[in-house]
């Protein structure tokens, strides 16, 4: 659906003053962060390798809310591998993408390290450029990220949920993702701070097309060929676990969604208190936000569980990258609780992985 809701003049000045800063941040390092501190993302546990390819798409049908012109997604596909010999381990960030993110994360996130601490653009990912995938016919899941987020910081799950047999589509929503590298550059967001509700509404308007389009062009991707389409799972983090739900409903291809923690109350989803179909909400115990959930998912007919001792963004790599930045002495321990929460990260990225993995084991009927 094309969103009719305006874009709140404030939200956009804000966004306009971010990038303005950035643009001056990526001039002065040639589109990269300077070297620092180096991150590592935590290694899948499924028995098979993963493979990694970048697509681009066009939706001729649709004008872009934030910026107009024909509205542009970039999405990451992860996939079993056959082998990943020769083909080397993807960045999580592109340079110019790390340049700008270097800038944009203490902003978003206060208590992150300035620019130039942390190299962001030697973060590797455990997805392997280019490899052949492993041959047969496998779930797909696409995945939404966090409002503000860029796809790249959901790697961690999603190379989990792809090294044990399945597709996984990481989708990006240019405009309110923080950076996404397009063909003719990068783009980073028209917003900072809480959006308005009228602002809310059109992004999760925007990320309930984008989804469904890429539902439509699921064929036409690589590695279309291991993709079982009557297999189809949807998740999402924050407004991409709100955005999941909605572009489900009432959209027969889609057999399952796991909400991680996404507010349900711009309207009730498939009809008050009703959802047809396997439905996971996923909360963590630490999030300010959890009244508000509570209500938004009261009476849905689902499966709920409460990732203990973690905040809002445990759901992110940044459970991953925030305890290392603590443990280097770079962030405080009140940030990293009030980003991830204090939680040890291993036991709870792996029942994350555990809880997410098994829902969509049962409801896709994973082999």
């Amino acid at each position: 659906m094309t969103s009719n809701h305006a874009i709140s003049r404030r939200t956009l000045v804000r966004g306009a003053l971010l990038g303005a800063a950035s643009a001056g941040l990526l001039a002065a390092t040639g589109g990269t962060a300077a070297a620092g501190a180096v991150l590592r993302l935590p290694a899948p546990t499924g028995p098979h390798p993963v493979g990694l390819r970048t697509v681009h798409l066009t939706d001729p049908s649709r004008t872009d809310p934030w910026v107009g012109g024909v509205r542009e997604v970039m999405l990451t596909v992860l996939y079993p591998a056959r082998t990943v010999r020769g083909c080397p381990r993807a960045p999580q960030l592109t340079p110019a993408a790390a340049g700008f993110f270097a800038e944009y994360a203490p902003l978003a996130h206060p208590g992150l390290p300035r620019a130039g601490v942390v190299d962001w653009g030697a973060v590797l990912t455990h997805g392997h450029v280019g490899a052949p995938p492993l041959p047969g016919r496998r779930p797909v899941l696409l995945y939404s990220p966090g409002g503000g987020d860029a796809r790249t910081l959901g790697s961690t799950l999603a190379e989990d949920l792809a090294s044990h047999g399945r597709v996984v589509v990481l989708v990006d929503h240019p405009g309110d993702a923080s950076q996404v590298e397009l063909p003719g550059g990068l783009r980073t967001t028209v917003l900072y701070g809480p959006p308005d509700p009228e602002t809310f509404r059109t992004m999760i308007d925007t990320r309930v097309a984008d989804l469904r389009f890429v539902l439509d062009r699921l064929g036409d991707l690589p590695s279309d060929s291991v993709m079982d389409l009557g297999r189809i799972g949807v998740y999402g983090h924050s407004a991409g676990g709100t955005a999941a739900v909605y572009a489900a409903q009432d959209d027969v291809r889609v057999r399952a969604v796991a909400n991680l923690e996404g507010y349900l109350d711009l309207r009730p989803p498939s009809g008050p208190g009703r959802f047809d179909r396997p439905l996971l909400l996923f909360r963590t115990d630490g999030f300010e936000g959890a009244a508000r959930i509570d209500r938004s998912w009261a009476g849905l007919r689902a499966s709920r569980a409460v990732l203990a001792a973690s905040d809002h963004g445990a759901f992110s790599d940044f459970a991953a990258l925030v305890p290392q930045l603590q443990a280097a002495g770079l962030v405080t321990a009140a940030t990293r609780a009030a980003l991830v929460g204090a939680g040890d990260p291993s036991p709870i990225r792996a029942e994350l992985r555990r809880r997410v993995g098994n829902f969509f084991c049962r409801a896709l009927r994973d082999e």
